[in-house]
């Protein structure tokens, strides 16, 4: 039996060791790493673990004896009602519902789990589930009242009600505040709600949404709705045709003057972004355990294929060449999955501040599996092209994944300009103590005396941040690149707000790097985590992960190592000009006639 999952603690066992109030990737803009909540690494509930045993053979049995549908499936475009009906008998609209309404109540991390294993066989499965669980209806458990959820959760729970989340629009994608979808508050307390909504996924099955509009008002400019798909008034598209997820419904969604009660309000009037991100925040375990269990499918096709495959009378599997690609694979599986149930167990343990986290998780994730899905379909080669073979299905299903649920453009600006924005706090608290020294001496030195500790620190490497906990030789000199560089991180966040102010979100090239090394760093951080409790448990497979931790490390060093240089010397300049010369000729302008 796999130690790693047979040593399971519930969540009781785990929160008090958390700090809760701290998020760790924040930290790292401080040259801060927050061990408490890295070590040890996270393991799944004991009822969670049970569970997952027998769904995840019940998914594998369903699933595997469909596979000619699911590729009919995605060549119509549609998923037959018998099919989702069979999905709702097997309690997969129910998976994080609680019990007293109908649903199985499992842990974000459990979740995730069922997500990876459904993704195993096909994303369009995955999406249908997760689109009703990790955004559609998820509002209405991390906000909805008492009665909201005694009205709507059963039928979500067995899946007679599906449900849809409506947010993006034409022109407004990744900007929520560019909502222009209108809900206007009637006499009677009511709202008369107006718009569309676009690429809503469950879309054409739905029951339920939950639509965003504006609220123009004291309150706020956007508000939460559960809008039932009955109303008079609301209406959907036809699917839309699309690269891949075929099978998945996806389709526009209308509301002509819709009614909505005001009971119906989701959340508080105007704090409908609030509501958004936090759903969005709370989902994104769904899409990375997604993301792994693709992942892994494409890891057991390209070694099936290198070994059977022979090119001058000797298996592929045999060829450095690729050799390196199936290695690279499982280092990305394997941080991405140490990543997203890290995040799962913050959720989980109730933490307050994940949101960067859960970006990185998404973010990383999602790179990873389009990166495997080119590679395994290279290693098929010819076979990897054609219909025939999964790989093309694979890597046209894959693509969505870094656009929606926010592009990861977007996301890694949240994730830099969230780094940096407590950072900038700290230098504005700063220049305020100067101020305070004469009228408030014990507050005015405070400040400047934490800062000037944090600044000897970052200049000299004197008191880094250092890991406390014992580790294995080789996992200690993982653990010194990623406490140096969490130090080079600090003085970058530190250098650019100095140099640019508030002006740095103009600076977007800047913040990419600032991104790619905080998201670096935490990966290590949760690949070093999980090594570390494989070694302790003594896991049979204890010693690749050591060597994946090293080899992430190393691979991380490097990039960091070209970020961190970037920020003083780049060609941003002169590449933003190429660009700005395209985008005003509108073409490539060059020739050879």
């Amino acid at each position: 039996m796999n130690t790693e999952t047979s040593q399971s603690t519930d969540k009781a066992e785990t929160v008090g060791k958390l700090r809760t109030e701290l998020s760790v990737a924040k930290n790292l803009f401080f040259g801060e790493i927050v061990e408490e909540n890295l070590f040890p690494y996270p393991q799944m509930r004991e009822r969670d673990r049970e569970m997952l045993g027998m769904m995840t053979d019940a998914i594998d049995r369903f699933l595997g004896d469909q596979a000619a549908d699911l590729v009919e499936m995605d060549r119509i475009g549609e998923q037959p009602e018998e099919f989702i009906q069979a999905l709702r008998e097997m309690g997969l609209f129910g998976l994080i519902i609680g019990e007293t309404h109908g649903g199985l109540e499992l842990s974000n991390a459990a979740y995730a789990r069922v997500l990876a294993q459904t993704s195993s066989h096909d994303s369009s499965v995955s999406l249908t589930i997760g689109a009703h669980s990790s955004i559609g209806m998820k509002g209405i458990l991390l906000f909805g009242t008492e009665e909201q959820q005694a009205r709507y959760l059963p039928s979500l729970a067995s899946g007679e009600t599906i449900a849809a989340f409506c947010l993006t629009e034409a022109g407004a994608g990744s900007d929520a505040a560019a909502v222009r979808c209108k809900a206007t508050l009637q006499e009677d307390g009511s709202w008369l709600l107006n718009g569309e909504k676009i690429w809503i996924t469950n879309g054409g099955i739905a029951g339920l949404y939950t639509v965003f509009a504006r609220t123009d008002g004291p309150e706020g400019k956007l508000t939460a709705f559960i809008v039932e798909a009955g109303w008079e008034g609301v209406s959907h598209g036809p699917h839309e045709d699309k690269m891949g997820i075929r099978a998945s419904s996806t389709t526009t969604v209308a509301f002509s003057d819709v009614r909505v009660p005001a009971e119906n309000v989701l959340g508080e009037v105007g704090k409908g972004f609030k509501v958004a991100m936090a759903i969005l925040n709370n989902g994104r375990t769904g899409l990375g355990g997604g993301a792994v269990g693709g992942m892994k499918a494409l890891i057991k096709l390209a070694t099936a294929q290198a070994k059977d495959r022979k090119q001058f009378d000797t298996p592929i599997a045999e060829f450095g060449l690729v050799r390196e690609k199936i290695a690279q694979m499982a280092i990305d599986c394997f941080a991405a999955e140490s990543t997203v149930w890290m995040v799962a167990h913050y959720i989980d343990s109730g933490c307050k501040d994940y949101s960067v986290e859960a970006a990185i998780s998404k973010v990383f994730a999602s790179d990873a599996i389009q990166r495997a899905a080119h590679e395994a379909l290279q290693i098929a080669a010819g076979n990897g092209f054609m219909k025939e073979f999964p790989y093309e299905k694979i890597t046209r299903d894959t693509r969505i994944l870094s656009i929606f649920e926010g592009t990861n453009e977007i996301l890694r600006l949240y994730i830099a300009l969230s780094g940096m924005k407590d950072v900038g706090a700290t230098l504005s608290d700063l220049k305020n103590a100067v101020g305070d020294i004469f009228n408030n001496p014990i507050k005015g030195f405070g400040v400047l005396s934490a800062y000037a500790e944090r600044r000897f620190r970052a200049s000299t490497g004197i008191g880094t941040d250092r890991i406390e906990r014992e580790l294995d030789p080789r996992l200690r000199a993982v653990a010194e690149v990623l406490e140096r560089y969490t130090v080079e991180l600090s003085k970058a966040a530190d250098l650019l707000l100095r140099k640019h102010g508030k002006k740095i979100t103009d600076y977007q090239y800047q913040q990419k790097r600032i991104a790619d090394v905080t998201i670096d760093l935490y990966v290590g951080l949760c690949v070093l985590s999980r090594a570390d409790h494989l070694l302790r448990s003594q896991d049979p497979e204890a010693e690749a992960a050591v060597q994946i931790a090293e080899l992430f490390s190393k691979q991380a060093r490097r990039r960091m190592v070209r970020n961190l240089r970037g920020i003083r010397h780049n060609e941003d300049a002169t590449l933003d000009a190429l660009a700005g010369r395209i985008i005003e000729r509108g073409k490539y302008v060059w020739d050879v006639i």
